[in-house]
């Protein structure tokens, strides 16, 4: 996952630069438009977040330039200038959301997963080993034979398999689930939806092969 940031703030850069990196995702930034136009022209991004004034040139230019190479690719602005006239300008042209400065970054994360999972193409069946989830039907499969989840167990394998051979903090696993059980999900309750879904989907679950734990980071989707 690779972002470009336009932002002429140097200390909003490092910021978005570290939060951005704390959820496996790569920043490439331009503090002016037309160095944002350049990569833009010269490689592919997955998202980008544009700041609208800029002290060489507007976002709203770099917008326009990145719908015409990267149709599909969200956008989000990021912008201290909140008024009605800035905020609609940049949804008509196609921006993904519009987020006045400062801004939270967990909210500011939870647009950001909402905007790429809206742009990402849509994948019916998710796979890891021999383990088949599909999203159509809500059903789960282990070597063909159906696995009956609860809605949590499903919503946290759903989760592994939508990051697969991506290292997910136990932060990440927390807030999936919370945002789908919308109550607080202790360290303590995680590991033991952790056992029950090991228990379901791997062949051994005191020695996961799927569902894998990366010490002193978190878990990691194989297969």
């Amino acid at each position: 996952m690779h972002a470009l940031v336009v932002e002429d703030d140097a200390a909003i850069v490092a910021a978005l630069t570290s939060l951005l990196k704390s959820q496996n995702i790569d920043v490439t930034s331009a503090a002016t438009q037309s160095g944002a136009c350049q990569l833009l022209a010269e490689r592919s991004f997955d998202i980008a977040l544009l700041d609208v004034t800029l002290a060489e040139g507007s976002g709203f230019v770099v917008c326009a330039a990145a719908r015409n190479v990267a149709p599909a690719m969200p956008i989000i602005f990021l912008t201290a200038s909140d008024d009605e006239y800035s905020t609609v300008a940049g949804l008509d042209m196609g921006a993904a959301d519009y987020i006045a400065k400062p801004f939270r970054p967990r909210e500011l994360l939870s647009r950001i997963q909402a905007a790429l999972r809206r742009s990402a193409p849509e994948q019916n069946v998710l796979e890891a080993g021999d383990v088949r989830l599909n999203i159509t039907s809500g059903t789960v499969t282990k070597a063909g034979a159906e696995v009956v989840l609860s809605a949590l167990e499903y919503r946290l394998l759903l989760y592994f398999l939508q990051h697969k051979n991506r290292v997910i903090t136990r932060e990440n696993l927390r807030d999936a689930i919370w945002d789908s059980a919308g109550e607080y999900i202790s360290d303590n309750a995680l590991n033991v939806y952790m056992k029950r879904l090991r228990e379901k989907v791997e062949a051994d679950s005191s020695n996961p092969q799927i569902l894998v734990t990366v010490r002193g980071l978190g878990f990691k989707v194989c297969g």
